[in-house]
């Protein structure tokens, strides 16, 4: 018994040898992989970053693309420089810098090789190759840079920079590693994941002094980068530049889009800056100089400005009162009545009231529309009522993310019951009289010009819109992207009540309150026109704002124009939604007279009058209770009985209205 005991500990004491050894032999003659960890002292694991995907315009014209460059990487132990201000001088580097770049290069790894210069064109590649042979620790990587040829839509498309420090701590999915470039803000941010590619890897044999010597096994174990995906997007960009052109001296947005598709035509912030300067090794210094322009060229207006809509609102009002049962076309008012001043005469009905713009018409309809459904004289009959005006407006994508594929929009401002039972400090302690100018589109309705634009899109189709995108296709044209930029959005109006509004709207372009050299022929634009109050720089400089669509029938471009400072909407608003109308329509511009008149508009604020920068000693420290303080803005078309308002939500949408 002991000895068969015996025998069965020594069969697997034996068993357990031999799987050891056939466990050995296969990692030591079958297996490579642990052979490549082992081998790192005489193996180089080199990265090969792919080239980011280029971006097209509607018709496959290139808008940005990948410029090749070299990266020059330092290994701080293994450098050698005989003379290092000849060095600096080849480098066109000052010794300070020299001396920055390499504490902060050693402050990494003094064995590991960090960038110290990014971006030099071929030329300058070309100037110091031969010379680098005779200083060791450095070694060019071959990179690319983002190049933009047609030098316009700077904050659309956004920027290529280096990953930053919170950006890389905070990924969900680890990718990159430090020094990488990723995308920010605009489509580069937005499609980041699709632009970027996939990274390869080339496994390197180098001998003991780091020289290489070909390729490990062939190639076997490498990956190839995969490149990233083109996107194509619906901008004109013939139409895009002359939108720049006409929008000089002159701050605010210019947003065109496609009704029937969402695609978005042309995305202007004025003013805009070169987005080639944010694409080249003095990226920091140019963005200093950007960020510092009183005049907010980094800011997206289109998508994150937002303006008091003006009498553009109107238009929201005519539909959703007819729809309500409140309005008919035939409805008459005159300006009896009324605390609102206007500048026709009165006596309009709904086309014609559209047609000129009335101030007393729309308090009317507004007034009507919030007691449909109650007793005039209660509290609770206006909070009902504005409740039901709320869910009719918020259907036209206003007060909320449209969703365009940008990573900046803002939300704006719908005001709900619960705003203003705040603002009043208890429920019903408000009524109609502190929100009637709501009527006309002023008080605290805050809206982009993204969202006028799409507004301008929904009365085109009668009732419906598609979420406006920039982006048309990824990777080949018209496929790729979301299904959420295919859906149609349809507001709970019937198609019926948009005709004597859009019959008001061609009246006020062909004989109403659009300058009328705006009236172009063959384009039969339909359009409203609107002013939005200044509070900070007074009426002469209130906000000029247009938004409309052509042709009537079959509108193949919807459009909203803002144009800060320059006062009535119908003149400087309309002549450039005109003009880019015909040049998107007629493919050239026929109409120069108004071309030429509104080049040389200057509407740009002196910079006197722009907020100038608070430095820590002069800046008061708000008191904590800032958030519930309430404050009465000036408002002349209401001054017996102002509207009270947040502060602090308040302040902060007046900076993004005026800057």
């Amino acid at each position: 018994m002991l000895e068969n005991r015996k025998f069965i500990i020594i069969g697997v004491f034996c068993l357990v040898g031999l799987l050891y050894a056939a466990r050995l032999f296969y990692l030591q003659i079958l297996d490579d992989s642990y052979a490549l960890e082992s081998s790192s002292n005489s193996i180089k694991r080199v990265i090969e970053v792919p080239y980011r995907g280029q971006i097209y315009d509607r018709s496959g014209k290139l808008m940005v693309y990948n410029t090749p460059v070299y990266d020059l990487y330092v290994t701080p132990k293994r450098v050698k420089i005989p003379d290092t201000l000849a060095f600096c001088r080849m480098m066109d580097i000052t010794l300070p810098e020299f001396d920055s770049i390499m504490n902060l290069a050693k402050g990494y790894s003094a064995v590991k090789p960090s960038v110290f210069l990014r971006q030099l064109s071929k030329e300058d590649y070309a100037r110091i190759q031969d010379a680098l042979v005779d200083y060791r620790g450095f070694e060019p990587v071959m990179s690319s840079m983002r190049t933009y040829p047609a030098h316009t839509m700077a904050n659309a498309l956004g920027y290529v920079s280096e990953i930053s420090k919170k950006r890389l701590e905070t990924q969900e999915t680890p990718y990159y590693r430090q020094g990488d470039y990723v995308g920010h803000n605009g489509l580069e941010e937005a499609y980041e994941v699709d632009l970027r590619g996939r990274r390869g890897i080339k496994y390197v044999m180098q001998n003991v002094r780091g020289v290489d010597k070909g390729s490990f096994k062939n190639g076997e174990f490498d990956t190839a980068a995969v490149a990233g995906k083109n996107l194509y997007t619906g901008i004109d960009i013939d139409v895009q530049r002359y939108a720049d052109s006409l929008m000089l001296n002159k701050v605010g947005a210019v947003i065109a889009l496609d009704p029937s598709t969402g695609e978005i035509i042309t995305s202007v912030s004025a003013p805009t800056y070169d987005p080639n300067l944010l694409s080249s090794r003095f990226f920091s210094k140019n963005y200093r100089k950007l960020i510092s322009n009183p005049y907010k060229p980094l800011i997206n207006r289109p998508v994150m400005a937002s303006y008091r809509p003006g009498s553009t609102f109107k238009l929201i009002q005519a539909l959703i009162a007819q729809q309500q049962g409140s309005l008919f076309t035939s409805t008459y008012y005159s300006h009896a009545g009324s605390p609102m001043r206007c500048h026709c005469r009165g006596g309009n009905n709904l086309r014609g009231a559209v047609q000129n713009s009335c101030n007393p018409y729309f308090y009317q309809v507004f007034r009507k529309y919030i007691y449909h459904n109650g007793n005039p004289n209660t509290f609770k009959a206006s909070a009902l009522g504005l409740q039901e005006w709320h869910d009719h407006v918020i259907k036209f994508g206003i007060g909320e993310k449209l969703g365009v594929d940008l990573p900046s929009e803002l939300r704006g401002n719908l005001p709900t019951v619960g705003f203003y039972d705040k603002a009043y400090r208890g429920e019903f302690r408000w009524k109609f009289s502190n929100i009637y100018s709501l009527s006309i589109g002023e008080g605290e309705l805050l809206i982009s010009p993204l969202k006028l634009a799409n507004l301008a899109a929904t009365i085109a189709n009668r009732g419906w819109y598609i979420t406006p995108h920039y982006v048309k296709g990824i990777g080949n044209m018209g496929e790729g992207i979301p299904e959420k930029y295919k859906e149609k959005h349809y507001t709970d109006i019937d198609p019926q009540y948009y005709l004597p509004v859009i019959e008001g709207m061609r009246m006020a372009v062909a004989a109403g309150t659009v300058k009328k050299d705006a009236d172009i022929n063959g384009i039969d634009l339909c359009g409203k026109t609107g002013t939005s109050q200044n509070a900070k720089f007074g009426h002469a400089h209130d906000h000029s704002i247009f938004i409309g669509f052509a042709p009537m029938n079959n509108p193949k471009i919807a459009i909203a124009v803002f144009v800060e400072n320059a006062g009535w909407g119908g003149v400087a608003a309309a002549s450039v939604a005109a003009l880019v109308a015909e040049r998107y329509l007629k493919r050239k511009t026929e109409a120069t007279k108004l071309n030429d008149w509104l080049l040389k508009q200057n509407y740009m604020p002196p910079l006197s009058m722009l907020p100038q920068p608070r430095t820590s000693a002069s800046t008061p420290k708000k008191p904590a209770d800032t958030a519930t303080k309430k404050v009465l803005p000036k408002d002349s078309l209401r001054r017996p009985k102002p509207m009270l308002t947040l502060a602090r939500g308040n302040e902060k949408l007046r900076i993004k209205n005026e800057e």
